[in-house]
């Protein structure tokens, strides 16, 4: 796997933007990424529909890799860690967990994140439905929360949709930056990009598996 970097300043504070659907807080030491959907694999296949299990075990790896990189302290999801009901896939990110005993992990609820509080406590996971630490406001869902700090959210899967001569055009997962807020991308790559409504006044990072380009 291939990081590459993009740094940005949001509010006097640095960020690092990566092409593997994460970013660095500096001053925290946190790695902080959205829409993970542990669980949407084992639930397809539960419902008769064959999904490899290398989905979910490429996802863990790419996690495993910005935890080597970057050494975070804490990892902040902001929102939907899992997919769906308790099943074997949990069971497997619960095995990868035991590599990151030191590691903090925050869970910002999301809309699929209806896991029991005990199972949140097997894994240590705190579960929070925001998380304020000045200048920014994590929450899931930007729709959900009214707020003076600048909002970091997932839930959309934001993509970028690039057209080209005749009827070419490329769809790239993105982050969108506006004066309010950052919308992540998706961190699972088992997911769908959502390429309209894009705010007139947002920079978008796009990347590849190679770069990052700005728009």
């Amino acid at each position: 796997m291939h990081i590459v970097k993009e740094h940005i300043t949001i509010k006097n504070e640095e960020l690092i933007l990566t092409n593997q659907r994460a970013l660095y807080w500096q001053r925290e030491h946190a790695l902080i990424l959205s829409d993970v959907h542990i669980g949407k694999t084992a639930h397809f296949r539960k419902h008769g529909i064959p999904m490899p299990d290398e989905i979910l075990q490429r996802d863990l790896q790419r996690l495993k890799e910005l935890i080597d990189h970057f050494t975070p302290h804490r990892l902040y999801i902001v929102g939907d860690l899992f997919h769906a009901e308790r099943n074997s896939d949990i069971t497997t990110f619960k095995s990868w967990l035991q590599q990151f005993p030191e590691l903090k992990i925050i869970l910002i609820q999301g809309n699929h994140d209806r896991q029991s509080n005990s199972l949140m406590d097997d894994l240590n996971i705190k579960v929070l439905s925001k998380l304020e630490i000045n200048p920014f406001t994590f929450i899931h869902d930007i729709s959900e929360i009214q707020t003076d700090n600048f909002k970091i959210s997932g839930h959309l899967h934001p993509g970028i949709l690039l057209k080209g001569k005749g009827k070419q055009s490329l769809k790239l997962p993105c982050y969108q930056i506006t004066k309010h807020q950052l919308i992540l991308p998706a961190f699972s790559l088992f997911t769908g990009l959502y390429t309209k409504d894009i705010p007139q006044d947002a920079i978008v990072y796009a990347f590849t598996d190679a770069s990052i380009f700005k728009f």
